[in-house]
């Protein structure tokens, strides 16, 4: 029954790390959009920039799929890794884009990457207290 307990915790909580993770940075990027024209800033939207990033949620999902493996792992050198990886491979398009193209990236990674990281820090918690409890 244990076993399955933590298969459970581990499964549920990484599908939302991937599932959750997505909505939660366009939630992000809507409020700084609206907290932006709220307050007269003439820019162009983070939310908009997005066009510029082609295949940013299935990145997202995966880059959160490796930080929330690596971490339950105990691998959490996969963090840098991953950011490595990502940010060399999408250096070319930031550099011929917007300052709003460049924000949209280090936001949506830094929410993106908070966000696996807390839902594998809660899972290894959880998977504690059911082998506290055997």
């Amino acid at each position: 029954m244990t076993l399955l307990l933590q298969i459970v915790v581990v499964a549920v909580l990484g599908a939302a790390a991937m599932g959750l993770g997505s909505p939660l940075v366009s939630f992000v990027f809507r409020r700084i959009d609206r907290r932006e024209r709220a307050e007269g800033v003439d820019r162009p939207s983070i939310l908009a920039a997005g066009v510029m990033l082609r295949g940013g949620t299935w990145i997202g999902v995966l880059e959160r799929l490796a930080i929330y493996a690596g971490i339950l792992a105990g691998f959490g050198e996969v963090i840098a890794v991953t950011l490595a990886v990502k940010a060399l491979a999408r250096y070319p398009e930031l550099r011929a884009t917007s300052s709003a193209t460049a924000e949209r990236f280090i936001i949506g990674t830094f929410v993106s990457v908070l966000f696996a990281a807390g839902c594998a820090g809660l899972a290894l918690w959880l998977l504690s207290l059911v082998a506290g409890a055997t």
